[in-house]
């Protein structure tokens, strides 16, 4: 293998508006290993990424919070930079795709794509609310999802079936802001003509990936490639397209990929050269790591955009499978999709970095995380064969002796070169990121050294040959510390302890050809400790109860725009169609109460949530969890008279029972009014 080499390579970018979790771990663990080993190798290897920060959902959740998407998205990058940090993912930079950098390159791309006749505009039919003045992004639109009836679904994917589908699909379709049914109106779009690069793709893509992902994106090659709608409608949180008036935006997959160039940008600024300097270098090599559910867009969308622009292409897409627990996907109300978080709330990083390289391999199959499997490997393995060595032989030199290392004997000297001689194997697979086959020669690696240990029993020798009790835990200690090199690239902070304890300094993977003799330790730091299975279960635990708060979260503070869909369809003149009428009977069924607020306080652990104490009349006071934080401070609410549906069923919520529902009129977040009484209502007194 070549050392010496420049490299530059890129994970996919999380997303801005969710939590890293641990199916995400799979590829920035697996790209920190190989990152970690080429900088060993003498390599300089630039690890780049970014969060994603544009599009729809991000602007939906940031109006739902009553915040500006930018205040989101620097939310989401101070918790992702953390998250990362924490599981030891050293990144060379890590940026946004919100930034001055991808802007100037989103915009330079798309005047090459249209100096090379690679554009088109074309009337398409779009959603559009009457009542908003709007054209509807998918998020902006809700009905029932046309494959399994699920109520309340987004317009471009149900999270109850996980189907996609297109709005128009859909029934009882409504705008999520007011309410009103939308109607379909023509707007002008901006297409990237793929078809153009057709024949250029077909060459590319078995050339730069894998024969397996090849064959299945060429499977799009039968007939001419679809052109790919670039353009999003205002209301939109991205980059505007030049020439459109800033009615038109980027779509979030256009300048997301640039933002892997921007965010090299940015490093390339930090260490004096430049973007160009540094990407389109013939003698670096650039790599994507990425998830199998977006291959499509970075090996056929992305090479197109990169040819259309005059930019170099990867060297490689490097494509990986999903994350399986227990044999299944991650599921939420088994507490088994656990946030990154989460996990260090229980456990130790290092040990979901050990038990990912024993799984990770160059396919694109899915890994599963058996979390039985998961306790009994790392005790095992890592602490029972590795780390016991490292643990009885130092403590035993320090405590029992001088603390001096001497010389191996000559099995030992024997047992050392033959690891040694290991070394380059280790490093291939390593370098074909078959990190599961380096784990399996190391382990076989620390069996050996625990089998020399155990025959030569230094415990019984201790007294009776002292130096030869010495030149076992000699051997032991240098067999220790090779295990430790071969393992740096996936437990950096477990070899850093190693590097002390033995008084070395930061390994390089050429340090295993060095053996240590006649030399003193340091104090002996314990490594790594026994996994509890208890604790495993209890970060599940909490993993399924955040799950859940946050599912109840969702439905109360989507009870009230619900409720009130028929006030803007009934007021708006624009609207294309009234409200179904009903009965007077049906309308008495709700009871509607004049109720006066007594007590109102924050529930700080939830973004949209108050926790109010409403007297309904004859002494009755009711709990009413409600979504209008973002409009009201809770002392502004005390002693208002205001509006009650008193028989509404009560839900129970992870922060209590909500006894009844606070009538509120206006769109959401912040904006939003509660309906009080005219004065001299009486409290108790009913709505009729």
């Amino acid at each position: 293998m070549n050392q010496n080499r420049k490299i530059l390579m890129t994970c996919a970018l999380p997303y801005a508006n969710g939590y890293i979790h641990l199916g995400h771990l799979v590829e920035y663990l697996q790209a920190d290993f190989w990152a970690r080993f080429q900088t060993m190798r003498g390599n300089e290897c630039v690890y780049i990424c970014a969060d994603d920060t544009h599009g729809t959902p991000i602007m939906v959740k940031a109006r739902e919070m009553g915040i500006t998407p930018e205040t989101l998205i620097a939310k989401s990058y101070e918790e992702h930079t953390k998250d990362f940090a924490d599981f030891q993912v050293q990144f060379s930079m890590y940026g946004s795709t919100n930034s001055a950098e991808n802007k100037a390159l989103c915009e330079f791309f798309y005047q090459k794509m249209v100096e090379g006749g690679h554009t088109r505009s074309q009337a398409i039919q779009q959603l559009y609310c009457n009542h908003d003045k709007m054209f509807l992004p998918d998020r902006f639109v809700k009905g029932t999802c046309p494959k399994c009836g699920a109520k309340e679904q987004y317009g471009d994917s149900c999270d109850v079936c996980g189907s996609t589908y297109s709005p128009s699909d859909m029934k009882d379709v409504h705008c999520s802001l007011c309410g009103t049914t939308p109607v379909l109106k023509d707007s002008e779009s901006i297409f990237f003509k793929l078809n153009d690069f057709k024949k250029y793709l077909e060459e590319w893509i078995p050339k730069h990936c894998s024969s397996e992902i090849s064959k299945k994106m060429l499977e799009w090659f039968n007939e001419d490639l679809h052109d790919l709608d670039i353009s999003r409608d205002e209301p939109y949180f991205g980059f505007p397209i030049p020439g459109t008036n800033n009615k038109k935006f980027f779509y979030v997959w256009v300048d997301a990929p640039m933002g892997y160039m921007s965010t090299t940008e940015q490093w390339a600024k930090k260490n004096g050269t430049s973007l160009k300097d540094v990407w389109q270098d013939p003698s670096r090599e650039v790599y994507h790591f990425i998830g199998k559910d977006i291959a499509r867009f970075h090996t056929i969308f992305w090479p197109a955009f990169l040819k259309a622009a005059d930019f170099r292409s990867p060297n490689q897409v490097f494509v990986h499978g999903h994350l399986m627990v227990n044999g299944e996907k991650m599921s939420k109300s088994k507490g088994t999709f656990i946030a990154a978080r989460t996990y260090l709330n229980h456990l130790n990083p290092e040990y979901l970095r050990y038990y990912y390289s024993t799984k990770l391999n160059s396919s694109v199959d899915d890994i599963d995380l058996n979390l039985e499997d998961f306790v009994n490997r790392v005790n095992s393995e890592l602490v029972g064969k590795i780390t016991n060595l490292g643990s009885r032989g130092g403590q035993m030199l320090k405590k029992k002796m001088d603390g001096l290392m001497s010389e191996p004997d000559a099995e030992g000297a024997k047992l050392i070169a033959h690891a040694q001689t290991m070394g380059e194997s280790i490093a291939a697979h390593y370098e074909a990121r078959d990190f599961a086959k380096a784990i399996n020669e190391i382990r076989s690696l620390a069996d050996d050294a625990n089998k020399y240990f155990d025959e030569k029993a230094p415990w019984k020798t201790l007294e009776a040959d002292p130096s030869g009790t010495k030149q076992v835990i000699t051997t032991t200690l240098n067999m220790f510390r090779l295990l430790a090199i071969y393992l740096k690239p996936i437990l950096p902070f477990y070899t850093e302890k190693v590097a002390k304890l033995l008084g070395e300094q930061d390994y390089k993977w050429s340090d295993i050809q060095t053996v240590l003799k006649n030399r003193p330790i340091n104090d002996y730091e314990h490594l790594a400790t026994r996994v509890e299975a208890d604790k495993v279960k209890a970060m599940v635990e909490e993993s399924r109860k955040i799950n859940e708060e946050i599912q109840a979260a969702k439905k109360a503070t989507s009870t009230a725009p619900a409720a009130a869909k028929a006030a803007p369809k009934a007021a708006t003149e624009s609207s294309s169609e009234k409200p179904a009428e009903i009965e007077f009977a049906d309308f008495e069924k709700v009871d509607l109460r004049i109720g006066q607020v007594v007590e109102a306080e924050e529930i700080k652990e939830a973004d949209k949530l108050l926790r109010l104490k409403v007297d309904i009349g004859n002494g009755e006071i009711r709990q009413i969890i409600s979504g209008i934080k973002a409009a009201y401070k809770p002392e502004h609410l005390l002693g208002r008279k205001i509006l009650v549906c008193v028989n509404l069923k009560p839900r129970k919520m992870k922060f209590g029972m909500s006894e009844g529902m606070v009538l509120a009129a206006g769109n959401g977040g912040s904006d939003l009014f509660v309906l009080s009484a005219d004065d001299g209502a009486q409290v108790g007194q009913r709505v009729k």
